[in-house]
């Protein structure tokens, strides 16, 4: 994801000189609450690592994948030899805070559920997410520590290993079926949850999904993981006919046509293919949206593939990829709920983006500049 040169800086105006920001035309006043995601609460702990380091525990140097136990020391390795930061972190959850970023007013239009440990990075995941207004409601049990993510980022390139733990023991029984945990799925309008949750609870995905379909409201999904279009096939497309909005990356994409035998490499023909898939609710056709790092962005809506170019970063300003597709998902969301044509939704996708690989990890200023 990219953006413009950096420009000279203006002289700063105290709060009283600032102008307010003219409203949006056609801006749908937002409610408390009206974005729900559902995903694994993890506990990002990035570092700068070398290829020895990727060679040793045969990490790809661009990839996500979950820890097995040849892993078990790679966490502890990279605390003792590279130094370390610590963000709170997980998919669905990054993209959730992002978008409440960009909405900034009023705070908590962006729900969490998802499952931790009752431990110090548990208690740090229900810090962060009250710092940045996130209306976080996480299932606490103590069977299992708080999950884990290592992030090991090599020049622009970064290889996710993720420990699940306790995000992989959410409960539907034990959290999202509970009468006020469920009016707050009730009161969102729209709804995102990465692939990665596929490997944990699909039958919350699909209370959820199906609630969605039902009420014509909007369900988002993304492929998350080439492992996930892989391994994690059947359960993906067990809720594919629920998905209104679908986003991926071009090595996403190409898995999940591999899987799918969509019988093309074709970006656009993946696209156009993926929306095609069959779909509950008709009274929505399916947006299909495919990030490309640095090249283009290509959105399939209505019966047009369109594409959106992303404006050039220089490789020096770039600080870390990391996070990059879940700030591309919450710039769009953040337009979504606001009910935004789609244009505008990749035009907040491609800002948001831009200013977190500017960043160490999925991290953001105060204020977003977005117009």
């Amino acid at each position: 994801m990219a953006s413009d040169e950096p420009k000279a800086k203006k002289p700063k105006l105290s709060e009283e000189e600032k102008p307010e920001p003219p409203p949006k035309e056609n801006a749908v006043k937002i409610s408390t609450n009206s974005l729900f995601g559902m995903g694994n609460p993890l506990l990002d702990i990035c570092a700068v690592v070398d290829k020895d380091f990727l060679d040793k525990y045969s990490l790809k140097p661009n990839d996500q994948i979950l820890a097995e136990a040849k892993h078990k020391e790679l966490f502890e390795e990279l605390v003792k030899k590279f130094k370390v930061e610590y963000y709170a972190g997980g998919a669905t959850q990054n993209s959730i805070k992002i978008a409440q970023w960009m909405i900034q007013e009023p705070h908590k239009v962006g729900t969490f559920f998802g499952c931790i440990g009752k431990d110090k990075f548990g208690e740090i995941l229900k810090q962060k997410a009250e710092e940045v207004h996130v209306d976080a409601h996480y299932y606490e049990q103590d069977e299992e520590p708080t999950g884990t993510c290592a992030a090991c980022i090599t020049g622009d390139n970064r290889s996710l290993v993720a420990n699940l733990a306790a995000a992989n023991c959410y409960k539907k029984d034990k959290h999202l079926d509970l009468e006020e945990n469920w009016k707050l799925v009730e009161k969102a309008k729209v709804y995102y949850i990465a692939g990665f949750f596929l490997t944990v609870s699909l039958e919350s995905i699909l209370k959820v999904a199906k609630h969605a379909s039902e009420n014509n409201k909007l369900f988002c999904m993304n492929l998350s993981a080439p492992f996930i279009c892989q391994f994690f096939k059947d359960n993906l497309m067990q809720v594919m006919p629920y998905v209104d909005v679908l986003f991926g990356n071009e090595t996403e994409a190409a898995a999940f046509a591999k899987e799918q035998d969509f019988d093309t490499k074709d970006i656009k023909e993946i696209v156009r293919k993926a929306q095609a898939l069959p779909k509950d609710n008709k009274k929505r056709q399916r947006v299909v949206v495919i990030t490309q790092g640095k090249d283009e962005t290509v959105m399939a809506q209505s019966d047009k593939i369109e594409t959106f170019p992303v404006v050039k970063t220089d490789p020096k300003y770039i600080v870390d990829t990391n996070g990059a597709g879940d700030a591309f998902v919450g710039g769009f969301l953040s337009e979504l709920v606001q009910e935004q044509p789609l244009d505008q939704c990749v035009k907040a996708a491609h800002y948001a983006a831009n200013v977190i690989i500017q960043r160490a990890g999925c991290s953001f200023p105060e204020k977003p500049d977005f117009k």
